[in-house]
């Protein structure tokens, strides 16, 4: 079969005592059970490791749960974690909210601390949490730089790699211990299945392993094998995300309406040094402050788009714009006034999405205008 049959099933039989005790592990008397996974399962953990270039990996029902296992798998109690101050929101609301009652500390850094996380490191530091560009705002990291000072101190490094993907980042030669993907965006690509996949380097992966089978996570092999599907037009897709979303960012910086632009592949962006030195390309994800402007203006820009739906998640082939509310930081204030929009470049025809912008735009100037010149 060209495709990876989708196996369903809990219950695995074996023809005697000795096949029975011979699929024991010891760490896991009952692998032999389908919560441990099928050989559909089996073959997206492989493609996943081999493309990110670690060890192995494990499948997650969804991106969040792949983020909070694999920092709940490498701490314990007394333990403390550091964690990018541009973090995915849902992982700084589990980090804020849900480590404390495992008395597990956590702090916040500036993205862009480069080798200044070594002031804050302490001797319980157990974990340095990264992201690159941070969720929601781009900024670049240093992950060469911070993975060095933290693997000097005795931490792990574990990197949400989602928006990059393998293809265009790949963590384990820049020193990440645990790679994170919500599959749900990129490697499914179709916005019809949710999943998480971690990564791990052969240290790591005997805890990453443990700590999401003590939890009792697993993930339907329908999901999976939509997955599988993804992957396979992955780069396809990738390429085309990248030249339009960057085509897209380039238009939106020249609008007077816009008063900056977070794209670390666009020239001018605070983190394209940092992007070109590490990485090999960039997704269709990005995000532009607006003017401060009224309501109203806002919602004449969302609601005269017709290519772009407003919706959660992103990766997906349909084209996708989020108003975002302002960023919590941690470290300092955020520092532009006007409304932040997320910007996601699906397939759709360059042009066409080019002129959605634009037609948002100029109904949102109008509402200004009008404004400013009330008959």
């Amino acid at each position: 079969m060209v495709n990876t049959p989708i196996y369903r099933g809990s219950t695995i039989l074996s023809s005697s005592l000795q096949e029975w005790e011979s699929r024991k592990t010891p760490d896991n008397p009952y692998a032999s059970y389908g919560r441990f996974g099928t050989p559909t399962t089996a073959a997206l953990e492989e493609m996943v490791a081999e493309v990110e270039g670690g060890h192995r990996s494990i499948v997650l029902p969804s991106g969040l749960a792949a983020c909070t296992h694999a920092l709940m798998a490498l701490m314990r109690a007394g333990d403390h974690v550091l964690l990018c101050d541009s973090v995915y929101g849902p992982v700084r609301a589990f980090a804020e909210t849900v480590l404390p009652r495992f008395g597990i500390e956590a702090g916040f850094y500036d993205p862009g601390i480069g080798a200044g996380i070594a002031g804050l490191l302490r001797p319980n530091t157990r974990v340095v949490y990264v992201e690159a560009p941070g969720s929601g705002t781009f900024e670049m990291q240093d992950i060469p730089v911070i993975a060095r000072q933290a693997r000097q101190s005795g931490a792990w490094v574990v990197m949400d790699n989602t928006w990059a993907t393998p293809l265009f980042f790949k963590p384990f030669r820049h020193g990440v211990d645990v790679s994170i993907q919500a599959g749900t965006k990129y490697l499914v690509g179709h916005s019809d299945a949710i999943l998480g996949v971690a990564t791990a380097n052969e240290r790591a992966w005997p805890l990453l392993r443990r700590g999401v089978q003590d939890f009792g996570q697993t993930i339907g092999p329908d999901d999976v094998f939509l997955a599988m599907r993804g992957m396979r037009t992955l780069a396809l897709r990738m390429r085309q995300h990248w030249e339009t979303g960057l085509r897209l960012a380039e238009l939106l910086a020249r609008h007077p309406l816009v008063e900056r632009v977070m794209h670390p592949a666009l020239p001018g962006d605070p983190g394209h040094a940092l992007w070109q030195r590490d990485f090999s390309g960039a997704s269709g994800l990005f995000a532009v402050a607006l003017r401060p402007m009224p309501r109203p203006a806002l919602a004449a820009f969302f609601d005269t788009l017709r290519l772009f739906g407003i919706g959660l998640s992103w990766g997906g082939y349909e084209s996708l714009v989020l108003p975002m509310d302002k960023p919590r930081r941690n470290t300092g204030a955020w520092p532009l006034h006007g409304p932040l929009v997320r910007i996601h470049a699906g397939l759709e025809d360059a042009d066409d999405l080019a002129a959605d912008l634009q037609r948002g735009l100029a109904a949102a100037g109008e509402v200004l205008e009008t404004a400013a010149h009330p008959a």
